[in-house]
């Protein structure tokens, strides 16, 4: 299938210089963490490192982009990172970044590399077109706490992420929900890369081509179509 993904004019009108970049992927093979994507979220936090040059990630001029726009929708970017922001402080604590599965590994490692946030969605978990718009509060998102299902809605104007179900994504890039997340027997899936100005669009499509070359490479076979900036 062809998923068809649309940004609301009024999320345009919130944020003008918005810019994604989706990748298209069936025929992926997923599985646990490797020692092959654990190395390249230790070059990614390498990569970060010598980007930032000694500054802290929100102080990169892309993160200070998201949180203007997370603060003009009514959420507080320092308690809601977005999740560029959020892997890149873990990145550089001692913590480090996690090791999820395969593919998550590989499109973390792109996130933080290039500083720019990056989500992975299971298409045939989602139901109709992939719409980002702002919530009327109204719309449903399923998540999970203390191992049970939670139903939460977002807040009224909340830029989100949604489906012919519900929401997928909350906060724009915050919060994904566990119903479209990639799982090890995942096949296929939809990669957005989330761009705001004054982050070059050549930039988030470099991004893009070296995900794609990693599904490439760790999926051998795999159909990837790599869509124009949107």
């Amino acid at each position: 299938m062809t998923l068809t993904l649309t940004v609301s004019d009024e999320v345009r009108a919130l944020a003008p210089g918005f810019t994604h970049v989706a990748i298209e992927a069936h025929g992926l093979v997923n599985g646990p963490s490797t020692e092959a994507s654990s190395a390249l979220l230790d070059d990614a936090a390498r990569r970060l490192a010598a980007r930032l040059d000694g500054r802290a990630p929100h102080e990169d001029p892309h993160m200070v982009a998201w949180r203007e726009v997370y603060t003009a929708f009514g959420s507080k970017p320092s308690r809601t990172r977005n999740s560029a922001e959020a892997l890149a402080k873990r990145a550089l604590s001692d913590a480090g970044l996690p090791r999820v599965n395969l593919l998550v590994d590989l499109y973390n490692a792109i996130s933080v590399a290039h500083l720019i946030p990056v989500g992975g969605e299971d298409i045939d978990h989602i139901e109709g077109a992939m719409r980002l718009v702002r919530a009327t509060g109204l719309e449903n998102f399923v998540t999970v706490a203390g191992g049970e299902e939670v139903l939460e809605h977002p807040d009224a104007g909340e830029v989100v992420w949604c489906d012919d179900t519900g929401v997928t994504c909350r906060r724009w890039n915050w919060r994904q929900g566990p119903r479209t997340r990639l799982t090890e027997p995942t096949t296929s899936g939809i990669f957005l890369l989330e761009a705001l100005a004054p982050l070059p669009v050549g930039e988030a499509e470099a991004a893009a081509a070296e995900l794609a070359e990693l599904l490439e490479k760790f999926s051998p076979g795999a159909r990837i179509t790599l869509h124009a900036p949107a």
